[in-house]
């Protein structure tokens, strides 16, 4: 096969999955590692994708377009864990959490294993699959029906009416972007709406976003800065970006990353 045309052909896989892994194309066209990262940067030069760490992902979403779950798993991988690691140690035995759809909260869920006497509430199929692989006796996850999204979060009435009737101690909150102007925002209007739902159902509110989310801006609101109790993010947040979240949020926590 051409360069041109393999070159063809993972970008039509990028269209159709929002996004690949360098390992996966490899495998897949069987050709070497550095062939497959030179056809990532010919499409990168060209505007048509993203290259993110391990793969790459379509290129410039506007406010209304929402990448799928396995696209967004693979950005700011080293990230979304410190932020995740941090998040687990504010769960206590006992208590009851929910945490929202987003590959940040999935990563997340894989640390809850140890936690005694835990309820876990979520719209997320990822992040109930993570708690369902580990499973212990002492500890409830409660999955809300409803329909599903590009970012496999289950939405809509079913979603809302479900945890509408709940009262939690801590919502994790997975966010596409955040500014000033906008705060905390989703390009799904469905997700949106589930996720004012989750905020009210919760004493306190702990948003977790890498710094990319800085300045990302999605069509619809999830709720202003303020009603943040806690923003976990990681040190590639610029200083003017602190500054600014830090006058808003009630507290906020920046991780390193190793």
């Amino acid at each position: 096969m051409l360069a041109q045309q393999r070159q063809t052909a993972i970008l039509e896989l990028i269209r159709q999955r929002g996004g690949v892994r360098v390992s996966h194309l490899v495998s897949r066209f069987g050709v070497s590692d550095m062939t497959i990262r030179r056809d990532l940067e010919v499409l990168a030069e060209r505007g048509l994708v993203d290259k993110v760490h391990g793969g790459a992902t379509l290129a410039g979403p506007g406010s209304a377009e929402e990448p799928g779950f396995a696209a967004k798993s693979i950005r700011q991988q080293a990230e979304k864990r410190a932020i995740a690691e941090r998040a687990a140690a504010l769960v206590e035995p006992g208590m009851a959490i929910a945490l929202s759809a987003g590959t940040t909260t999935a990563a997340l869920a894989t640390l809850l294993a140890d936690v005694r006497g835990l309820t876990v509430v979520t719209n997320s199929i990822p992040v109930a699959d993570a708690l369902y692989q580990n499973p212990r006796a002492d500890q409830t996850v409660v999955l809300t029906g409803g329909i599903r999204t590009p970012s496999d979060a289950l939405t809509g009435p079913v979603a809302e009416a479900a945890i509408g009737a709940l009262n939690v101690d801590l919502l994790f909150l997975g966010v596409h972007g955040m500014s000033p102007r906008t705060g905390f925002t989703t390009p799904n209007l469905l997700e949106a709406g589930i996720n004012r739902c989750l905020i009210n159902a919760s004493r306190r509110l702990v948003v977790l976003a890498d710094h990319t989310k800085w300045e990302t801006i999605g069509i619809a609101t999830i709720a202003p800065l303020e009603d943040a109790d806690v923003l976990i993010t990681d040190g590639g947040l610029p200083v003017e970006a602190r500054a600014a979240i830090g006058e808003q949020v009630g507290e906020l926590i920046v991780v390193d990353v190793e």
